[in-house]
């Protein structure tokens, strides 16, 4: 693990240079294989995390890919809805539901996104996998880099590493999969003619995995990921962690199976590290809370595992509180929480109803500039607007144009049929007309409506601004 040291000078021939060493070099990590309920859970979420993203890009619906971000044609299909570029609202607010959703679960369960959903987790996990079984356990591992370089050991590292990278390869096609339709990217990629930005983002996602999950791992959550950094602001006394409970663990020491710990005047820690030896980031959670901690509670379980063997009571790691240490009750229900809890379900609402509820025909009223209004030679006041409609629906819609909020006004246009295909942008020439003794301000306020003939469900209107002398 790197840990920050003290600036070491170090003096050279001449006297005068001098050499800073910030940070130790990395050392190499080998998490040892823990089994136990925290570890059945954790591969659960893998496989559960994984199969939906290499699974999902496969799926169909209504004769497409059923999860699609068309970016060249502006839709983004997620199963039985399409979003357009003017839904982009939407997007932004999925984005704040998810940053409120890590807010209250850190705030309530410490860093459970982390130990068990983050991608760098997710992908570190499959790596490591595969390398225990090309490598074998942490024990042949060590001892296989110990050794010196011979064709046994490059056989070893070289299949490693190209089962990485076929691995990484794969996830940055998946990836492109979401953009580019997979079955045709397929295609693509198995006759070479792959676009420039799709071999790139292949290639450069597939790099991304294979550095992140392969080789930089910890690194990336000690010194890379904000969230380790900022996560203190959540955190108060009440906040679900894993702890060492050091009244009941001190003094530390080996002993013989069996033995009363207060007979030798220890605790019940055996001081056998196994809880160092799985942590993926190397930590010892026997000195308190560290921020490098990601809540795998790999701890948990290598320690419940040697408290059985010897016969103690399992729990000398464990998910509790501040408060819970030190004697004090917990509050699991308290400001912080409801207030994060209030602040999502809201907003997750809100998000929930506006999708369930949002027109599948989208217009917007752009009123000429070049002329305030102009008097017909029927005496009549008309304002040019522009109407951009947009069908949003998957069906083909012939629309009528209505306006509203003056007395007698009346609506022109120069194509006696409005027809808009599945996904059509439609650029509408509107004249609106009014009688000059029906406006009582040079200012008033109108509404166009469109509606579709063939569906009277289908229609939305929009305010405009009516100008007269």
């Amino acid at each position: 693990m790197n840990a920050p040291h003290k600036a070491k000078p170090k003096d050279k021939e001449d006297g005068n240079e001098l050499e800073q060493q910030l940070y130790e070099t990395r050392q190499k990590i080998y998490p040892r294989l823990v089994h136990g309920i925290f570890a059945r859970l954790r591969v659960s979420a893998v496989l559960i995390l994984l199969g939906l993203f290499y699974g999902v890009a496969w799926l169909r619906w209504d004769g497409r890919q059923a999860v699609l971000f068309d970016l060249p044609a502006r839709k983004f299909y997620i199963f039985g809805l399409t979003f357009w570029p003017q839904d982009f609202f939407y997007l932004a607010a999925l984005l704040i539901v998810a940053a409120l959703s890590l807010f209250f679960f850190t705030a309530l369960a410490g860093r459970l996104w982390c130990g068990y959903a983050c991608p760098q987790t997710v992908w570190t996990e499959a790596f490591l996998w595969m390398e225990r079984k090309i490598e074998g356990d942490r024990g042949k591992q060590m001892k296989l880099d110990k050794s010196p370089f011979s064709a046994h050991k490059f056989s070893i590292k070289a299949t490693k590493h190209f089962v990485w990278i076929v691995f990484a390869l794969w996830t940055g096609f998946t990836f492109v999969g979401y953009f580019t339709p997979i079955v045709e990217l397929g295609q693509k990629v198995v006759s070479l003619s792959t676009g420039p930005w799709e071999t790139f983002w292949i290639l450069f996602y597939g790099f991304a995995t294979y550095g992140n999950a392969g080789w930089l791992r910890e690194q990336v959550c000690i010194y890379m990921c904000p969230y380790a950094r900022f996560q203190s602001a959540m955190f108060d006394k009440n906040t679900l962690i894993i702890s060492y409970d050091p009244k009941r663990g001190e003094p530390r020491g080996s002993r013989k199976r069996g033995v009363d710990p207060q007979s030798v005047g220890l605790g019940d820690c055996i001081d056998c590290t196994m809880c160092v030896q799985v942590c993926p980031t190397g930590i010892d959670i026997r000195d308190g809370l560290q921020y490098q901690c990601i809540g795998c509670a790999a701890c948990i379980d290598a320690c419940d595992n040697v408290m059985d063997k010897i016969n103690y009571p399992k729990g000398l790691i464990k998910y509790t509180t501040e408060n819970a240490v030190e004697g004090t009750k917990t509050k699991v229900l308290r400001p912080r929480v409801f207030v994060y809890g209030f602040i999502l379900l809201t907003v997750l609402g809100a998000v929930t109803f506006g999708i369930a509820t949002r027109p599948v025909v989208g217009l917007d009223v752009i009123r000429d500039r070049n002329s305030l209004y102009r008097e017909t030679d029927e005496g009549l006041i008309e304002n040019v607007y522009t109407l951009k409609i947009l069908n949003k629906s998957h069906e083909e819609h012939i629309f009528q144009i209505t306006a509203s909020g003056i007395e007698n006004l009346s609506v022109l246009t120069d194509e006696p049929e409005i027809r808009a295909a599945s996904g059509q942008v439609l650029d509408v020439a509107v004249r609106l007309q009014a009688d000059p003794v029906d406006l009582y301000s040079r200012r008033s306020d109108v509404f166009v409506t469109i509606r579709s003939l063939n569906n009277n469900e289908v229609t939305t209107s929009e305010e405009a601004r009516f100008l007269g002398p």
